[in-house]
């Protein structure tokens, strides 16, 4: 090969070599940190980006995505000294990548063990029954004390969620039996307080359906009442009527022998009633009587028609 060929596909390679080294193609959503001389000199930002070879040097690489980290499962003791297993999931964000390349050798172990330290923490403040009630303030609390710490770090802690609280077997148990307990009591309080509602109700419709039956049975007296009182009105009224008619006839041509005929007839019907009704014959002491009584019926006629007259 020819001197001038070799030269020529040296200079060609080193005109790659330096293109490559020059020239950075920063994805979207990442940050490339830049030293220059082993010092930071700049953040490379998605995009076409120019270095200087042998100068400048690309030291670190960043993702701003969000990100969910795992945090490993540990024993943390509550306030009454009982043992829970928790795990849980972190999301994070890198916000300052100079921060996230200098501040911590490895942000991502020190939001580990911060997350984890904190969750002890804040379960050895609660009570048992207070963990599994409080989940939501528990992962504000981590959150809190992590985006606090993470600031240096250049890392945005944005949420923090409990996957699992896990009690001991025993606790388990215990707290089985008293939710088995507590179900049992509330149904049985519900079977009371329905047969407490159904008396209640029994008695409610006890006592309308007597207040219903008196207020019938009053109604019906009063209607009686105002019916036998009409009765009584119209047999009045009418007697009254026949009183005064039979009064005005005997004034007429031949009404004291109609008047007298007619007594004397009433007079022995009545006693012929008194026979039918008795097994023995029933006659009057004085037949005289008959006359006389006939003569006091004229006397009254008589009379209840001059009044009439008058």
């Amino acid at each position: 090969m020819p001197p001038v060929t070799t030269v020529s596909i040296a200079i060609l390679v080193l005109a790659i070599v330096f293109a490559i080294k020059t020239l950075k193609i920063v994805p979207q959503q990442h940050a490339w940190v830049v030293e220059r001389l082993g010092k930071f000199d700049r953040i490379l930002m998605p995009g076409l980006n120019i270095i200087v070879p042998f100068i400048d040097r690309v030291a670190y690489k960043h993702e701003l995505k969000e990100f969910p980290l795992d945090v490993p499962s540990q024993v943390c003791i509550t306030r009454d000294n009982t043992q829970l297993q928790v795990d849980g999931v972190l999301y994070f964000q890198v916000t300052d990548p100079m921060r996230a390349s200098y501040g911590s050798s490895n942000y991502i172990d020190a939001i580990t063990q911060l997350a984890q330290t904190s969750l002890r923490s804040v379960i050895g403040r609660m009570e048992l029954d207070k963990t599994f009630e409080e989940r939501e303030a528990i992962n504000l609390a981590v959150v809190s004390v992590l985006d606090e710490a993470a600031t240096n770090w250049g890392v945005k802690v944005l949420r923090y969620e409990i996957k699992d609280l896990t009690p001991p077997a025993e606790i388990l148990r215990a707290m089985q039996a008293q939710i088995t307990a507590e179900r049992e009591k509330r149904a049985v309080i519900a079977a009371s307080e329905g047969r407490r509602q159904e008396q209640i109700n029994i008695a409610s419709g006890e006592r309308e359906a007597a207040i219903q039956r008196s207020e019938g049975e009053r109604q019906a007296a009063i209607n009686r009442a105002q019916g036998e009182a009409a009765s009584i009105s119209a047999i009045a009224e009418a007697t009254a009527q026949a009183i005064e008619r039979v009064g005005n006839a005997s004034q007429l041509p031949g009404g004291d022998t109609a008047v007298n005929l007619r007594v004397a007839e009433q007079y022995v019907e009545a006693f012929a009633q008194l026979a039918r009704t008795n097994n023995t014959m029933i006659v009057p002491a004085n037949l005289g009587d008959v006359a006389g009584l006939i003569a006091t019926a004229m006397k009254t006629v008589q009379g209840t028609g001059a009044g009439n007259k008058g």
